[in-house]
């Protein structure tokens, strides 16, 4: 793609996320998620191959089908109270709509099944921006209208999406479909705090980002796309084997790492208002992403699988751009639990 298209497409994207943020007007947050759901899709179609052309007409089929749901919903309100926002007085189904299409341009179950499909059909660095930076929009409207949300519907959405991102995960072979249901998972757990505490939503999701992206910077220097192939790692770049192994025992929310602060605030929270039954439920489900994560582990790092090369340690210096941003990216994944008592106040 021409290099100037490239830097408008990526502008573009940037700007989409940071248009919805800084808006109260409801119009301009759709036309901020609008603006990045059609700039995404020329990368999406990037590769020219049927996989990735069916994963691109996924992602606009159920995105505009959302953004169709949210328009309606906008206009609706307007049509009613003659402003562009929800307040206190706004129909309770139109704030079900609202909540019901966000979860879709989300990925919540059960409206998870594009996601899976459409990050395994994509480029790994689009996969990463798919599960990051397109999920900060519909949570930062889902932020501001929060105490408007029935808790309700809240609760469910999150409480099915944290059983399908465990549950999903653990017959996966392909790595970009176990993040796309880690991602299912964690954003499970940012609904279910959203009703009570919407700035743990945010704490969640920051981590969150932290935690997946030097885990797929991993996968692109491995250029593994599934297990079989990340067990081959240590023949290539070994010293990704520890980083690896570190990052998705953070990621499973194992303590003394940082995946462990945010179920922490969350399951304490939740204890706080009485979700004593939600809050045990999420925690034997992240026993199970746990589970899978450690089985990652054992076949990357723990076991030496036959490989067809003879000599040991192909490279030392595969995909140099990486080099600098990793091993910083791998220190504040593994390392930021110590700050969070900064982090609460």
């Amino acid at each position: 793609m021409n290099p100037i298209t490239l830097i408008i497409i990526y502008f573009t994207i940037f700007m989409g996320p940071v248009i919805t943020m800084s808006s109260s007007n409801l119009l301009l947050m759709w036309i901020g998620l609008e603006v990045s759901l059609l700039a995404i899709i020329p990368l999406l179609t990037n590769k020219k191959s049927p996989r990735s052309t069916e994963a691109a007409t996924k992602y606009f089929l159920t995105q505009a089908t959302a953004s169709m749901i949210l328009l309606l919903a906008i206009m609706l309100n307007y049509k009613q109270s003659g402003v562009w926002m929800f307040q206190q007085q706004t129909n309770n189904m139109l704030l079900n709509m609202t909540l019901i299409s966000l979860a879709m341009k989300l990925g919540l179950a059960p409206f998870h099944y594009w996601l899976p499909e459409v990050t395994q059909g994509i480029p790994m660095h689009i996969g990463l921006i798919l599960l990051t930076w397109q999920k900060i929009a519909p949570l930062s409207i889902l932020y501001q209208i929060y105490h408007l949300l029935n808790p309700t519907i809240t609760t469910t959405l999150a409480i099915a999406s944290v059983f399908i991102g465990a549950w999903g995960g653990l017959n996966q072979t392909q790595m970009r479909k176990i993040m796309a249901y880690s991602s299912i998972a964690h954003m499970g757990w940012m609904m279910a705090i959203l009703p009570y505490n919407p700035n743990l939503t945010l704490l969640n999701l920051m981590i969150y980002i932290l935690l997946t992206t030097p885990m797929f910077i991993s996968l692109m220097m491995s250029s593994a796309t599934t297990i079989n192939s990340f067990s081959l790692t240590w023949n290539k770049t070994p010293m990704i084997l520890a980083i690896t192994s570190i990052i998705l025992l953070s990621t499973g929310g194992l303590p003394p790492l940082t995946g462990f602060l945010p179920k922490w605030t969350i399951i304490s929270e939740l204890l706080k208002n009485n979700c004593s039954i939600l809050s045990t439920l999420m925690a034997i489900m992240a026993l199970l992403n746990l589970f899978f994560y450690t089985r990652l582990i054992y076949s990357v790092s723990l076991t030496m699988f036959p490989t067809n090369n003879n000599s040991k340690m192909i490279s030392h210096h595969t995909n140099l751009k990486y080099n600098l941003i990793l091993p910083v990216l791998t220190v504040l994944s593994t390392l930021t639990l110590p700050l969070s008592p900064q982090l609460m106040t």
